[in-house]
């Protein structure tokens, strides 16, 4: 009787799961420096993270993966660790490993669901929309109004173009000007920028100062001033086509044979 009872209250108590969440229980570090090849990303990104995150507390294993432009490491916990916890942990090291890797990249913790996590996918559908358009509609929209959904980890956005602005260098005028590409890139950054002033009092009144610099639109990089030669200046415009694009892709999302599409 007592066997039956404690049956009994199993069967009403035990949690019942459909698919069981067997994945292991690991951390997911992503670093992305565009550009560079899988050799580069092997010896400058993924190996100094393998290696000074060796030696954490209770980790089962780890295993990195590099490709073009990104670089994943898989930090494997014991099944019986909290993922805070080690999330915690591989954090801590991670602060430190920031100064054995290049000025500029940054490796970033994934989010903290499990390999079952990923539950949904979806597409956007608006015909008088290009692939552009509809991106930054995910991007910017949909994504963050999706992010606020309870239990929700993550949103990745797929397919597409993500616009960016594009300055096509040439390279003979920038050798005419005795400018390099560095310079090029330094002034179009500063430039981008707002700056605050001080507090201004008139009449009784306070006007706070500030600097509008950002961009906004293609002629505001094309007028970016690179340097100045006697008192004419040498703009952007004078070395270089600004266009808007989109930025390089390793792939394409399509549904059903019928185009690409862009969804999350």
């Amino acid at each position: 009787m007592a066997v039956a009872a404690y049956g009994f209250h199993s069967v009403n108590n035990t949690k019942v799961d459909a698919i069981p969440d067997l994945s292991e229980n690991q951390v997911i570090i992503f670093t992305e420096w565009m550009g560079r090849s899988p050799q580069i990303m092997e010896d400058q990104v993924t190996y100094p993270l393998v290696s000074n995150l060796q030696g954490i507390p209770k980790i089962k294993n780890i295993r990195a993966n590099s490709m073009f432009g990104m670089s994943f490491v898989f930090v494997v916990f014991e099944d019986d660790v909290d993922i805070y916890w080690a999330r915690t942990r591989v954090l801590e090291r991670l602060n430190y490993a920031q100064r054995l890797i290049p000025e500029g990249v940054v490796p970033t913790l994934g989010p903290d669901g499990t390999g079952l996590g990923h539950i949904f996918w979806y597409t956007l559908d608006a015909p008088s929309y290009d692939l552009g358009e509809l991106r930054a509609l995910q991007d910017w929209y949909i994504k963050f109004a999706l992010q606020t959904v309870p239990g929700v980890s993550e949103v990745a956005s797929f397919g597409g173009f993500q616009k960016q602005y594009q300055i096509i260098i040439n390279p003979l005028k920038l050798s005419y000007f005795n400018i390099s590409a560095d310079e090029v890139i330094q002034k179009v950054r500063a430039n981008n920028n707002d700056v605050g002033g001080r507090k201004f009092e008139l009449a009784g009144m306070g006007y706070i100062i500030k600097g509008v610099g950002y961009i906004a639109q293609i002629k505001d990089i094309e007028e970016i001033s690179l340097k100045t030669q006697g008192t004419i200046p040498v703009r952007v415009k004078d070395i270089a086509t600004v266009q808007m694009g989109g930025e390089l892709r390793l792939g394409i999302v399509e549904e059903n044979g019928e185009g690409e599409k862009v969804g999350g």
